[in-house]
């Protein structure tokens, strides 16, 4: 047994090492998600709750599903973009079924059956997500992973109907998520189903191959799960900065970094801070899923969730990340390419500025900001519009390469502009 477990992985190690040279023809080639998704997911704001005899508003189960699912439509999220409602960790009983060794969701929170919910998902013009693990366990300890059951479970998620993939890497070695995350998109691509394939394989990896995750999922987690606070936030944006050429060269139409998720709508984010997350996720190109209670958002957090303007650098058909191309103290200055594109080839360009706080005498002071456009890296000779995104009435007016622009940022907050280019020399 032993031998024939060393040899599948020296043939699956050869097939990993062999698909970096040459084109890995049974990887994923999906079509999918050629923008960023959107949709909603539990997790961060309903974590594991199964106790729903106490808890039955939070309790994941398929009343939350359902209600949150009517919600994206009846609020007008799902108008604004968000689709996809993925159901997260905890889903599952805590064993397969025996005689077909198929997984089987929560008999008492899920009694209708996945492939009935995902009709109903779908009833409303949605699409259906779900989680499983590479490794032998879920993360929340609460199902079986996928291990050894490749084939098996994607066809099961073919047969109810499932639209996107949310798959984790607990209980796996590296060596495990290594063949694991390529054997189970070829799985889902034998399917002959479309499913999004979103991979936490880079957040596992001490040194994650992003050439061959690329080939292989439509999006990936690189950082550590999202908490509902500013630092939360903003340790991801360092580690995004920390890595952006690595992340920014592999991303792109159908592969995407992936932050984690909006966790606007809770509890402890401000509303500069809730500005400040849903502005750099658009710079840097992220899915735009949410994880709150849809019933409970506040009038003018939903405001900033439906902002159609900022969705629309979210989604921008270029397909380009961004990057932070200034910090000055506690200034930082995030700008991406976005259409739409001149006749000569100069890109708009959307710009964020954040101001992290804790700088000079007064730390949590709103500070101006003022640098000449070009230092941003915008160079049209015949300048760009500008407006405020966070309220496209404001037309700032026309700004040329050698014009300073000035920003007002409130402290731990971001002000965002769009640059778009002057069609025409």
């Amino acid at each position: 047994m032993m031998l024939n477990h060393n040899w599948e992985s020296a043939i699956a190690q050869y097939l990993i090492l062999s698909c970096s040279t040459f084109p890995f023809v049974n990887g994923l080639d999906n079509g999918l998600a050629l923008v960023p998704p959107m949709g909603w997911m539990p997790f961060e704001r309903f974590r594991c709750m199964t106790d729903c005899a106490r808890f039955p508003r939070d309790c994941i189960s398929e009343s939350l599903i359902r209600r949150t699912a009517d919600l994206l439509l009846s609020e007008g999220y799902a108008a604004a973009g968000y689709q996809y409602v993925i159901i997260d960790d905890c889903w599952m009983e805590a064993s397969r079924e025996k005689a077909t060794h198929e997984l089987v969701p929560s008999l008492d929170r899920f009694p209708s059956g996945m492939r009935v919910l995902g009709d109903y998902i779908h009833g409303l013009g949605l699409k259906f997500g779900i989680y499983h693990d590479v490794g032998e366990k879920t993360c929340m300890f609460q199902g079986p992973g996928a291990a050894r059951h490749f084939k098996l479970d994607a066809q099961t998620f073919a047969n109810w109907g499932v639209d996107y993939i949310k798959m984790d890497g607990c209980y796996a070695t590296e060596e495990d998520m290594d063949r694991g995350y390529p054997a189970f998109g070829m799985a889902i691509n034998q399917t002959g189903r479309p499913m999004v394939y979103s991979c936490s394989w880079p957040f596992y990896k001490s040194k994650p191959n992003f050439s061959l995750i690329a080939k292989h999922c439509n999006l990936w987690r690189f950082a550590v799960d999202v908490q509902d606070s500013f630092t939360s936030v903003t340790n991801i944006m360092s580690r995004y900065s920390s890595k952006q050429e690595v992340l920014t060269a592999h991303s792109g139409p159908g592969r995407w970094n992936d932050p984690d998720m909006l966790v606007l709508g809770n509890f402890r984010l401000s509303y500069d801070a809730s500005r400040l997350q849903l502005a750099i996720w658009a710079v840097i190109a992220a899915p735009f899923i949410m994880t709150n209670d849809l019933d409970t958002v506040r009038p003018e957090i939903k405001e900033l969730l439906q902002n159609r303007d900022i969705i629309a650098i979210d989604q921008d058909p270029l397909g380009q990340p961004g990057k932070i191309v200034m910090t000055m103290q506690n200034i930082q200055v995030w700008v991406r390419s976005v259409t739409p594109v001149s006749d000569f080839g100069k890109n708009s360009f959307a710009v964020a500025f954040v101001n992290l706080g804790g700088f000079g005498a007064c730390p949590l002071c709103p500070q101006t900001f003022e640098l000449p456009v070009h230092r941003m890296g915008l160079n049209s000779r015949m300048g760009y519009y500008v407006i405020d995104l966070f309220n496209s009435s404001i037309n700032l007016g026309l700004f040329k390469p050698k014009d300073s622009f000035i920003t007002r940022i409130n402290p731990e907050g971001v002000t965002f502009y769009k640059f778009t280019v002057v069609p025409y020399y």
